[in-house]
């Protein structure tokens, strides 16, 4: 069983939460129209994939807290609250949705095209968590983040990740 991961650009929490609510399979589903704009990236979880991948383009080491993502659903538990309460809860079912940080989607969408192959290439290298994809594999899903990543900067919008087992 894999992870799926997509990502997507979305104005604020209560446009995801409004349009996820009745969005069964993701944000990226929708008949012909996806309720949101995004890239599906299967595996590529924002904290250890993601966080390397930017990590390579900052020219830094990875560190857990890289990305700095918030939760967007299911909400915070309420006080007190452990974890899961049943095998119903949210939190352990999924899906959960993260907002990205704002710098996450700067840096993506600072990379210039002429250096694309050359991060996927070095994704590659560092990404344990891909270990059959090489830059060429990788290269198209860098393409398509940073166009991403570029398009929720000029919309005002934030970068978010939507995550089911």
């Amino acid at each position: 069983m894999g992870v799926l991961t997509d990502y997507f650009r979305a104005a604020d929490d209560a446009a995801v939460l409004a349009a996820l609510e009745d969005a069964e399979g993701g944000p990226l589903v929708g008949g012909a129209r996806p309720v949101f704009d995004g890239v599906e990236a299967k595996g590529v979880d924002p904290d250890v994939v993601l966080g390397q991948l930017v990590a390579v383009v900052r020219g830094v080491e990875w560190e857990a807290d890289l990305v700095g993502g918030a939760p967007v659903w299911p909400a915070t538990p309420p006080p007190g609250r452990e974890g899961p309460a049943d095998e119903d809860d949210p939190w352990a079912t999924g899906p959960w949705v993260m907002r990205l940080g704002g710098a996450v989607r700067d840096t993506l969408a600072d990379l210039p095209q002429a250096e694309l192959a050359a991060v996927a290439a070095r994704w590659a290298a560092t990404a344990e968590e891909l270990p059959d994809a090489d830059g060429d594999d990788l290269r198209p899903l860098v393409e398509e983040l940073t166009g991403l990543a570029r398009r929720a900067r000029e919309a005002g919008e934030d970068l978010y990740c939507w995550i089911c087992l």
